[in-house]
C-alpha cells in the first residue's frame, strides 16, 4: 500500500475507534441530568440509585474516550503536515475553543460528579452534573465546526502560494456558522442521545430478563425509551435538514449517497441496492413513488437533481461506499424508531417486562446507534473525497512530504494492538459494572430528619 492509503487507513481507524465514546458521553450525560433532576424533584431514592450507577458507567466511558482521542492530534503533524499547515489557523481556533471552553469545563466538574455525593449539597452535585453534560455537548460544537469547515469552507481567505499556501480566518463567526455546521451539529446531538439511550435500554432489558434489580430496571427503561423516542424523531428531522444542505452545498456527495448518475433529471429514491459504477446505474429496489428523491430535496417530483455525470470524473467520490453507508445508516435509524415505538406501546399497556423476545432485541440493539454513527461519518468523509478541504485541498496533496509507508504501517499496527487491548479492558470493566449492578446502599440516602420514611413509602407505592 502507498503512504497515502496507509495514512488514510490509520486515521480512519483511530477516528472510528475514538468515536465509539463521545456519543455515549453526550447521550449518557443528558440522561444523568434527567435522572438526577427527577431525584431532586421527587425525592425518590430510586432515582438517586439510578444516577449513581450510570455515573460510574459515564466515568469509565469518559476515561477511555480521552485516552483514544489524543492520538489523532499527533497524526495531524506526523502524517498530514501539509494539511495541518493549510488549516492550522482554522483548526487552531476551533480546537483551542474546544479545549478551553468545553473539555476543561467537563473534566473540571467530573470529580464532583464522581466523588462529591457526600461532600457537596444535592443542588451543587446536580449543578456539576449539568455542567459535565453541557461540557460534553459543547465539546461536540467545536469538533463539528472544525469538520464542517472542511465540508463547506467559509469566513477565510488564502494566503501564500504552493506548499506555503494556508487558509486564514477573516471572520471567526462565519467560520463557526459555516453553511453546514449547525445542521450537522443537531444531527450529531440526536445521534448521540440515541446512543446513550440505547445503552440504558440494553442494560435495563438485561436486568429484566435476568429478573434482577427490577425496580431499577423498569425506571431506567422508561427514561431510556423516552430519550430514544425524542432522539429518533430528532434524527429524522435533522437528517432531512442535513441531506437538503448536502444537496445545496455538496451536490456530488448527494448524488453518490443516492446513486444518481443522470445529469439534471428528476430522480427516484432507491430503498436499497448495489451501485455498478462502471455501468453508471444502481441494481436495486426503488421507492414506489416516482421522482421521490426530487420531492424530498426540492418539494417537486419533476425538479432535476444533479447526477454524477454532471461533475468531472476525478471529482466524484467512491459511489458504492457512500451509497451503502448512507442507506445502512437510514435503515438502522428506521429500525430503532420502530423498536422504540414497540417498547413505548408495551410500556403503555404495562406488559413490556413480559415481552422477553422484544427485551432480547433491546439488549443487542445497543449496537445499532454505534454502527449508524460510524456509517454516518463514512458517508460524510468518503462523500467529500477527493477533497480533504472541499474544493480547496485534495487529500492526495495533504500528506506529509517526507513520511514513509513503512513508518505509517508500523505505527498503524502498534495503534491497532493498543486500541484492541484498551477495548478489551473497556468491555471487561463495563461488563463487570453491569453484572455487579446498582449498589443497594445507593438507595438509602439521608434526606432530612423526617423525610426518609415518606420517601420510602413513596418508593414502595
Amino acid at each position: 500500500m502507498t503512504a497515502l492509503a496507509l495514512a488514510r487507513s490509520q486515521f480512519a481507524f483511530t477516528v472510528a475507534f475514538h468515536y465509539i465514546y463521545p456519543p455515549l458521553s453526550i447521550g449518557l450525560g443528558l440522561i444523568l441530568v434527567i435522572m438526577e433532576g427527577l431525584y431532586l424533584r421527587t425525592g425518590n431514592p430510586l432515582y438517586h440509585q439510578m444516577t449513581r450507577f450510570w455515573v460510574r458507567i459515564f466515568g469509565l466511558i469518559f476515561a477511555v474516550g480521552v485516552a483514544t482521542g489524543v492520538v489523532m492530534e499527533f497524526e495531524f503533524g506526523t502524517n498530514w503536515a501539509t494539511y495541518s499547515r493549510y488549516v492550522g489557523d482554522v483548526f487552531g481556533s476551533a480546537l483551542a475553543s474546544e479545549g478551553i471552553f468545553a473539555f476543561f469545563l467537563e473534566s473540571g466538574f467530573l470529580a464532583i460528579l464522581l466523588f462529591g455525593w457526600d461532600k457537596v449539597s444535592k443542588r451543587m452535585h446536580f449543578l456539576s452534573t449539568l455542567l459535565v453534560a453541557f461540557g460534553a455537548h459543547f465539546s461536540a460544537v467545536w469538533i463539528t465546526v472544525a469538520n464542517s469547515w472542511m465540508q463547506t469552507p467559509s469566513g477565510y481567505h488564502i494566503v501564500g502560494e504552493g506548499l506555503k499556501a494556508r487558509a486564514e480566518i477573516t471572520s471567526f463567526w462565519a467560520m463557526v456558522f459555516s453553511p453546514s455546521s449547525m445542521d450537522r451539529l443537531l444531527h450529531v446531538y440526536a445521534a448521540a442521545w440515541a446512543t446513550g439511550a440505547w445503552l440504558v435500554i440494553s442494560v435495563s432489558s438485561y436486568y429484566l430478563l435476568k429478573k434482577r434489580h427490577l425496580d431499577f430496571a423498569k425506571a431506567s427503561l422508561k427514561v431510556g425509551l423516552a430519550v430514544a423516542f425524542v432522539s429518533a424523531v430528532g434524527n429524522m428531522i435533522t437528517g432531512d435538514i442535513s441531506a437538503k444542505g448536502v444537496a445545496r452545498n455538496q451536490p456530488e456527495k448527494l448524488a453518490a449517497m443516492e446513486g444518481v448518475f443522470e445529469p439534471n433529471a428528476p430522480a427516484d429514491e432507491h430503498l436499497f441496492g448495489w451501485v455498478r459504477a462502471g455501468e453508471e446505474r444502481v441494481r436495486g429496489v426503488k421507492a414506489p413513488i416516482g421522482g421521490l428523491l426530487s420531492w424530498l430535496v426540492h418539494g417537486d417530483r419533476t425538479a432535476p437533481v444533479p447526477g454524477l455525470k454532471s461533475f468531472p470524473a476525478d471529482e466524484r467520490p467512491p459511489v458504492n461506499v457512500v451509497f451503502q453507508a448512507y442507506h445502512g445508516m437510514v435503515a438502522i435509524g428506521v429500525f430503532l424508531f420502530g423498536l422504540t415505538l414497540a417498547g413505548l406501546f408495551f410500556l403503555w399497556r404495562g406488559t413490556l417486562a413480559e415481552r422477553r423476545e422484544l427485551l432480547w432485541v433491546f439488549v443487542f440493539a445497543v449496537l445499532g446507534p454505534q454502527i449508524a454513527n460510524q456509517l454516518g461519518w463514512i458517508t460524510a468523509e468518503v462523500g467529500r473525497q477527493p477533497w480533504i478541504v472541499y474544493k480547496l485541498l485534495r487529500t492526495s496533496a495533504a500528506l506529509s512530504k517526507t513520511v514513509q509507508a513503512g513508518a505509517i504501517l508500523g505505527s498503524l499496527i502498534m495503534f491497532a494492538l493498543i486500541y484492541l487491548l484498551l477495548f478489551a479492558v473497556f468491555i471487561y470493566l463495563l461488563d463487570h459494572k453491569i453484572r455487579q449492578g446498582p449498589e443497594e446502599e445507593d438507595l438509602v440516602l439521608p434526606v432530612g430528619p423526617s423525610g426518609m420514611s415518606d420517601l420510602l413509602k413513596g418508593h414502595r407505592a
